[in-house]
């Protein structure tokens, strides 16, 4: 379930802030590449849904969309489309690239608001023509393909391309870091994935519509076969976009609300229509990157010490407790999941903020956002799931996380869902103290010798986490220091201590955990005084052979 990028993070940040006065860059290669994944799922809008959604003058709304969405449902699924032309189909990544829509015909700008749409064109990876409209006083009319929207640059087209060719995707600018300046806000290319921005902020994680099968044999990817994007007013503080997704597993209508900001807001809606039972969905699924990290550094001979786009996965439960889970490559597939009820929210988060963490100039892993996830409405029982993969280079997205009902969604009963997403860039979550740093050793004395590194000596490890923040700085030089509640779900803690660390505002916890043979443990450690808690929660999993 990799997706391959296929290329460093230096045109994602050209990408990440386009001037007014600059030409509007093509798709990095890392959005280019997400489409591969679902490339064997493309299809071309049904004519029915052409006729219901796209056609000059007629009315739409949210509940239209709706309706088109349960129609589709209620027809076999139909991934067939015409082939692409063949000068597109054989476009090589740089001639695709360097197509750009050109910036003075974005649409959106007429009533004098501050969005700004511009368009992708079809081809190499992006096969699946998706149908664009501009909602007007609720009137939907269909935007035409049209050449002369381009600029073709150095790729030559030969030959007429066909009138009805869509697009491939589409992207929003707006003033998010100036008021004088157009950048990048969010983006829908590939799939159901889509990437926005806060400000200061450079692309890292995707989002997701909806996951299918993502922890099965075989994954199935939903996709979005049309836009219908709202013109808004000269005052508009918001832009909304509504999208048909569909698959071979259900079809559904979203809307999607976007709020520029420092911490930019996507409010999501969607009513889904299963067309059979939905018994893996995920929910809000969201997808990063993590290579190398202050736990593990064996990977790579890299100058640079860590490289990732989320270093946690962060999760406030409907009890209240808030859980931080330090990401990892493993060396095999791991799950986990973290039964809940009604919860408050969970994401992927780039907590690490510090350039000398990474060291790396251009790809600037410190200014990753990271997308927080707030449930509305009753979600019920059920589980956030992460998975996490091995790989070999910083190119591939490794690691997804997801909501996944306990309950199936049944075929033929509609689905309604809202939650919303926030780019965060460091902020604290919740009040409390927060895991700053995990850091892996052997049970021993600082400086001591080295023990030979068989079997029962890697069964022996030292965890140490840096807790800071919250009330922990007023309690450095309290003689009576933190309690560190821990807990292992196997082997043994045989040994645990904490000393202040004012370098972090907080104190580092260390545990010494035994496994008594081959085998898998869950850990968990939180700060307490008294009965009360001043930290959020520490899960780690490890395992030894």
């Amino acid at each position: 379930m990799i997706r391959v990028r296929g290329q460093n993070d230096t045109e994602d940040r050209a990408e990440a802030t386009v001037p007014e006065a600059a030409p509007p860059d093509g798709p990095s290669r890392r959005a280019v590449m997400s489409g591969l994944a679902a490339a064997g799922l493309t299809a071309a809008l049904p004519a029915a849904a052409v006729a219901q959604g796209g056609a000059a003058g007629v009315p739409f709304d949210p509940s239209a969309l709706e309706r088109q969405a349960q129609a589709l449902a209620a027809q076999p699924f139909d991934g067939g489309f015409p082939p692409l032309p063949a000068p597109l189909a054989r476009l090589d990544y740089d001639a695709y690239r360097d197509i750009r829509f050109r910036k003075e015909r974005a649409f959106l700008g007429e009533a004098g608001g501050p969005f700004r749409l511009q368009l992708f064109h079809r081809g190499f990876l992006y096969e699946r023509p998706v149908a664009v409209s501009l909602v007007r006083d609720g009137v939907s009319t269909p935007i035409a393909y049209d050449p002369a929207l381009f600029d073709f640059g150095r790729t030559r087209i030969e030959g007429t391309l066909p009138s009805d060719l869509n697009f491939a995707g589409i992207r929003i600018h707006a003033p998010l870091n100036r008021p004088d300046r157009l950048d990048e806000l969010i983006v829908f290319v590939g799939a159901s994935y889509f990437r926005f921005l806060g400000q200061d902020q450079l692309y890292g994680l995707s989002a997701r519509a909806l996951a299918i099968g993502t922890d099965a044999e075989k994954e199935e990817f939903p996709f979005f076969r049309a836009f219908s994007i709202e013109v808004p007013p000269a005052d508009a503080k918001t832009l909304t976009i509504h999208a048909l997704l569909d698959s071979p597993s259900v079809a559904g209508a979203y809307r999607f609300i976007v709020e520029p900001g420092r911490n930019t807001t996507v409010q999501v809606s969607a009513t889904l229509y299963p067309r059979q039972d939905l018994s893996s969905v995920g929910l809000a699924p969201l997808t990063s990157m993590y290579f190398i990290g202050e736990t593990d550094r064996g990977h790579s001979d890299d100058y640079r010490p860590e490289l990732h786009d989320s270093d946690g996965l962060q999760i406030a439960t409907g009890s209240g407790e808030w859980l931080w889970r330090p990401l990892d490559n493993p060396q095999n597939r791991r799950i986990s999941t973290f039964l809940d009820r009604e919860p408050k929210g969970f994401g992927l988060m780039q907590r690490d903020r510090a350039f000398a963490s990474y060291q790396d100039l251009e790809a600037g892993y410190e200014r990753r956002p990271g997308y927080f996830v707030e449930p509305e409405g009753a979600w019920g029982e059920g589980s956030v799931v992460l998975m996490e993969l091995p790989t070999d280079n910083e190119t591939a997205d490794n690691i997804v996380a997801f909501w996944r009902p306990r309950q199936p969604y049944r075929a033929g009963a509609p689905v309604r869902l809202a939650y919303r997403i926030r780019a965060h860039t460091g902020e604290d979550l919740h009040p409390n103290g927060k895991v700053v740093n995990t850091f892996i050793a052997e049970p021993a004395a600082s400086g001591a010798a080295r023990r030979a590194a068989d079997a029962t000596a890697l069964r022996s490890r030292r965890f140490l986490i840096d807790f800071g923040g919250g009330t922990l700085k007023t309690l450095l030089d309290d003689p009576s220091p933190p309690e560190i509640v821990a807990s292992a779900s196997a082997g043994r803690i045989v040994a645990t201590s904490i000393v202040a660390n004012p370098h972090v505002g907080g104190f580092r916890a260390a545990l010494d955990v035994r496994l008594d043979g081959p085998g898998a443990t869950e850990l968990r450690a939180y700060l307490r005084k008294g009965d009360q808690a001043l930290t959020e929660t520490w899960s780690f999993p490890w395992s030894a052979a």
